[in-house]
């Protein structure tokens, strides 16, 4: 973090050794960022936070429970013998209003208000370093849209100023225009930028160390309850634009491919990495090939299901839950409507295409 990182593990000892407890510091993503020496008992919940580097999505859930995101102050919680909680208390690290992140003491029933009373510098100084920390992450994050553009010379100007190590992975999120990327939630080592503009439409852009990008998608997509793109690996930061351009092309695909939705990676587009390059006046004209079909979508459904079984008609069948006989009569129709013969290698492989295109129009 920085040069930060130095200054909130001093705290964090310091304040374990005025209070004699166990103390762990983690952001408001529950990512382990500091923790003293263990003194006296250790429960599941704390080891496995120190191992993984950060709190189970179950155990997030549970502490998040008793308010602790909202809290003004420290938020006492009980003993939980099934998930292996002990009795600990969670001091809040707010900063003008916003919580940044939380104190974890592990309580022997010692820690009273004066007691914590006694820390209150110190969390007041860890507070204002995790916001520091976002405010400089809000400013790196700026730098995305030079980072990504398809000009060397800008790229090489964001580089400069990020120091970014590889392998990265970029992320799109189509967002809503009314809600704020909540920066200071995401995991350290992730650059965010919640605006930038890709043909007129506002995304969330994000650039992640390349083994944390598919949980992170899947994350801000959530939050924001819209679909997300997720590129390739690359493993030299400078092709991080390459890897971006295949995150928006993977987010338009999710938004009108349900299969794929909510998050699509580039990597698992099949043809649809290929129908993402045709412009739209040429994904119209191979989409006209079916154009028979289009006033019957259960009719498109059924032969797109059929070709996607490379025409196995049992399997088909099966999936589309029809009897064969009904699919042979619909596999029929629709040869009649588009002038094609599906028993026809190239008709076939046209019709196929031709359908998938129709689902990105």
């Amino acid at each position: 973090m920085h040069n930060n990182g130095g200054v909130l593990q001093e705290t964090v000892d310091e304040i374990a050794a005025r209070l004699g407890a166990s103390a762990t510091l983690e952001d408001r993503s529950f990512q382990l960022l500091a923790y003293a020496a263990q003194s006296g008992d250790i429960d599941e919940v704390r080891q496995e936070s120190i191992l993984r580097r950060r709190a189970t999505e179950e155990v997030r859930a549970y502490f998040e429970g008793y308010g602790i995101a909202t809290a003004p102050g420290p938020v006492r919680i009980p003993e939980d013998a099934e998930l292996g909680v002990l009795a600990r208390v969670c001091v809040p690290l707010r900063h003008h209003g916003v919580t940044y992140g939380y104190l974890w003491l592990l309580d022997d029933g010692t820690l009273g208000g004066d007691a914590l009373a006694s820390v209150s510098d110190l969390v007041a100084r860890v507070a204002a370093v995790l916001a520091q920390e976002t405010r400089r992450r809000q400013d790196l994050g700026r730098n995305l849209r030079e980072l990504f553009s398809p000009d060397a010379d800008e790229r090489s100007w964001a580089l400069a100023r990020l120091n970014v190590p590889g392998p990265v992975t970029a992320i799109a999120v189509r967002s809503s225009l009314d809600r704020v990327a909540a920066l200071w939630t995401l995991p350290r080592g992730v650059l965010a930028d919640p605006g930038l503009l890709v043909q007129g439409e506002s995304l969330v852009a994000l650039l992640a160390p390349a083994g944390q990008a598919w949980e992170l998608a899947g994350r801000v997509q959530g939050m924001y309850g819209t679909a997300a793109g997720v590129g390739d690996a690359r493993a030299d930061p400078a092709q991080a634009w390459r890897s971006w351009r295949e995150a928006v092309q993977a987010l338009n695909v999710a938004g009108k491919v349900p299969a794929l939705a909510p998050v699509a990676a580039w990597s698992d587009l099949g043809v649809y990495r290929t129908l993402a390059h045709l412009s739209p006046a040429d994904l119209r004209e191979l989409a006209e090939e079916t154009a028979g079909l289009a006033d019957d979508p259960e009719l498109a459904r059924t032969v797109e299901g059929y070709l996607d079984r490379a025409g196995h008609v049992q399997a088909a069948a099966a999936a589309l839950g029809v009897h064969r006989q009904t699919l042979y009569y619909r596999l029929g129709k629709a040869e009649r409507l588009t002038g094609r013969d599906l028993a026809d290698g190239e008709d076939r492989l046209l019709v196929h295409l031709s359908l998938k295109a129709a689902r990105l129009l």
